[in-house]
């Protein structure tokens, strides 16, 4: 065969084409490898139905290949002997040598099965691989799970959007952002997809993810039973790998924590409270245990989810759950029962049961902003969460509480560089802004603010322009292209209302990110210089990090044209 197909299988990367015709034994058999007698051929019928292979990480298709070209696929193993694998045909004796890294000793069927039907840009065929049910996508991107509680029919799914970048005006406004002086780094190089920019700066995304180069970036989350009940509330969550090769997941490792956050609304009486469940090892048992929260009857309850890595899927008890798309995961949010919240605490505030406190005026004469504000969200808005974890030296978690700090050995406190976190424990201070709160039964009753408290005060007091997920956010994209089902069902998640393909576009979002969330940081920055930074390895101040985040914000939504030169 002039070239072959290939795929990626259990691990065993085949390549693409025939880099060279491979002849050993004697003259008389030139372009047949020698094998042993004793060792078994199979041989295995062709199918048509394979003829052309999807793109596998740098291979090229099959060829076209007519029916009477096909005879039998002969597949002899060598493997005690060389080490290799050679597959030749009847008509055509020419051969291909591949180079195993390890002993394969069983070929699967699979092999030659016949390739499943391309899906559409939001849909992909499932396919089983491990712990996760995982799948191969169009373009051969690895580590996708798909979440077993979504199904979006194809019907719903729209064409793929063109995202269209500022023009030279905006993009000046952008670039002209007057720099700290006393910033090492004023551009960093950000637009990591899904990141926030914040504590993620030390993360490398190394394809095989460890070999003692970087941490995995890609875990998944089981999810226990019964997840919005009392009990499923205070039954820790388990991180594993998702693809074991890569390496392990460890929550203590804080640059693959996952944190989850609940919250919780009586609807006959309106009231919010606030819980955080615990994340652990998987197979380990949490350094202190978990309180059980005491929810009224008939409480609606959600859980979202926020990770420190590059992509996170849900597993286990997933019904209600959304990840995002089948085979097209957010990244590092995900969320269970949110849009039933979102409601009932819709329903509560429009009957008066529910009162939403106004944001109020800060120091800088101005509104104080939201989680909807272009001042404050990034490429990705609205991901992860307030949630705090205590780690301790054997890796073992606990939640943060005053009784856990005073009781065990802390190491660390594990906290989600997060939107969220950002607005309610820098932003609001520095501006002198108070955020909404609630009672967090995790602590006792004590106000605390969280991602769904933020969303329902950026509705109802955010003034426009108001920033909503738009479909450049590439956490709501599919293989880097936008989607309109699924930066829907990112919205669902976070309160906010469908996307409005003629209005809610990119060229908006990134117009009103240069203009708005440029003018707002330039007038605070005397503000923002006297205060902390979120994340002093990245920026000494709190004005310096907002304006990296700013520029790595212009790169990843792919907002800033190229400059011409000359």
């Amino acid at each position: 065969m002039g070239a072959v197909g290939c795929r990626e299988l259990s691990g065993l990367r085949l390549l693409a084409t025939a880099r060279r015709m491979v002849r050993r034994g004697d003259s008389g058999h030139r372009g047949f490898t020698r094998r042993q007698p004793s060792l078994p051929v199979m041989t295995l019928p062709y199918s048509p139905a394979a003829r052309v292979a999807p793109p596998c990480a740098g291979g090229r298709p099959l060829p076209e290949v007519s029916d009477h070209q096909c005879g039998p696929l002969v597949i002899t193993a060598l493997l005690p002997i060389s080490r290799e694998v050679a597959l030749v045909t009847p008509r055509t004796p020419r051969m291909v040598r591949w180079s195993l890294s390890a002993v394969a000793v069983v070929l699967p069927m699979a092999m030659i099965a016949p390739w499943p039907a391309q899906a559409g840009a939001d849909l992909v065929a499932p396919a089983k691989d491990g712990l996760t049910k995982a799948v191969s996508l169009k373009d051969g991107a690895t580590n996708a799970a798909a979440p077993v509680s979504v199904t979006v029919p194809a019907g719903h799914a729209a064409a793929p959007q063109t995202v269209t970048p500022m023009d030279d005006a905006t993009a000046a406004r952008a670039e002209d952002a007057d720099p700290d002086p006393a910033d090492p780094n004023p551009d960093p190089g950000g637009g990591r997809r899904g990141r926030d920019n914040e504590s993620h700066s030390r993360q490398q995304a190394a394809q095989n993810g460890g070999n003692g180069k970087a941490a995995n970036p890609n875990c998944t989350l089981i999810v226990p039973s019964a997840p919005l009940t009392a009990q499923g509330l205070a039954t820790p969550y388990e991180l594993v790998s998702t693809n074991r090769r890569n390496g392990p997941c460890h929550e203590a490792n804080d640059n693959q924590s996952a944190f989850v956050e609940a919250a919780i609304i009586d609807p006959p009486t309106g009231k919010l409270a606030i819980y955080r469940p615990l994340v652990v090892d998987r197979g380990t048992q949490p350094a202190a245990a978990p309180i059980v929260p005491r929810l009224p009857t008939g409480s609606v309850v959600a859980v979202w989810f926020g990770f420190q890595g590059t992509t996170l899927t849900l597993d286990g008890a997933t019904a209600g759950c959304v990840n995002g798309l089948r085979g097209s995961p957010f990244g590092q949010f995900a969320y269970c029962g949110a849009p039933e919240f979102f409601r009932a605490a819709n329903a509560a505030i429009g009957a008066g049961k529910l009162k939403v406190p106004p944001v109020g005026m800060a120091r800088d004469g101005q509104p104080c902003p939201t989680a909807r504000d272009f001042s404050v969200i990034d490429q990705d808005q609205s991901d992860n969460l307030t949630t705090r974890y205590l780690a301790l030296p054997n890796g073992r978690t606990a939640q943060d509480t005053a009784a856990n700090v005073a009781a065990l050995p802390v190491r660390t406190v594990l906290q989600n560089a997060s939107d969220n976190r950002l607005l309610t424990d820098f932003i609001n201070p520095a501006l002198g802004c108070t955020p909404f709160t609630a009672p967090d039964l995790t602590a006792r009753g004590a106000p605390a603010p969280a991602l769904a408290l933020n969303e329902l005060q950026a509705a109802a007091s955010q003034r426009k322009p108001v920033a909503l997920v738009p479909p450049n956010d590439p956490m709501a994209q599919v293989n880097g292209k936008p989607s309109v089902a699924k930066t829907n069902l990112y919205r669902a998640g976070v309160n906010q209302p469908p996307l409005d393909p003629a209005v809610d576009t990119a060229k908006n979002y990134c117009t009103d990110l240069a203009s708005v969330g440029l003018a707002r940081l330039r007038l605070d920055r005397a503000l923002t210089l006297a205060a902390p930074s979120p994340d002093l390895a990245a920026a000494k101040n709190l004005f310096a990090f907002l304006q990296q985040r700013l520029k790595a914000s212009f790169t990843a939504l792919a907002c800033t044209p190229v400059r011409r030169r000359g």
